[in-house]
């Protein structure tokens, strides 16, 4: 059994209130809902139990917000999770709302990399994997969408070219353009072949 230590209105939306439990943030609620069920500061109760009462009484809102945030651009599951997070929900509102979501297709991993892998230009399948990381896409849905592209080896030289206007074409700038391209993150063939157009480069060097 835990114990609700505070309950506080909060400073964006007055018609809403945060809920302490054991001194520590637990979740946000309608003030009428905390009224209704009469939630009171010293209240001792079942985490479980607050959970079910927002479920019952905010899933609709949830998935409204969810909706909003949804029609600007996709997202990842996990970027969903946090935004849920962020605006209070428990997680089973969160469980619930991620549920009806992917149900529908609002909110597919593996959609949302192949729409990532599609529209970046100017770096290799590498970067590609760390940014889709980094934006909390599954693993798995990361691999199948890298694994049907393809580098795109007129865009590596294109970037080389750039890199190389001004420069003389010898081995040792050879070898820094060609870790350049990896840097990129493309991947080994790709940046050799790009690199054939200015010279062959030794990496053991």
């Amino acid at each position: 059994m835990s114990e609700i230590t505070s309950i506080e209105p909060q400073k964006k939306d007055k018609e809403r209130c945060n809920v302490y439990v054991d001194g520590r943030f637990y979740c946000g609620i309608k003030l009428e809902v905390a009224i209704k069920f009469h939630l009171k500061a010293g209240m001792q109760i079942e985490k479980s139990r607050l959970d079910e009462i927002q479920l019952e009484t905010e899933k609709s809102q949830a998935m409204d917000k969810a909706l909003t945030h949804l029609s600007a651009s996709m997202k990842t599951k996990k970027q969903m999770r946090d935004f849920l997070a962020k605006k209070g929900y428990t997680e089973a509102v969160i469980n619930y709302v991620l549920e009806r979501l992917e149900y529908h297709k609002f909110v597919d991993d593996y959609a949302y990399c192949r729409a990532y892998v599609q529209s970046v230009t100017g770096k290799g399948k590498r970067a590609l994997e760390v940014d889709l990381f980094k934006r909390g896409a599954e693993k798995d849905a990361i691999e199948a969408a890298l694994s049907e592209a393809e580098e795109d080896t007129d865009e590596a030289a294109a970037i080389l070219t750039k890199y190389m206007r001004g420069k003389v074409a010898d081995k040792q700038t050879l070898y820094k353009a060609f870790k350049y391209l990896l840097s990129k993150g493309y991947g080994y063939e790709t940046a050799k072949s790009a690199l054939e157009a200015f010279g062959d480069v030794d990496e053991d060097n």
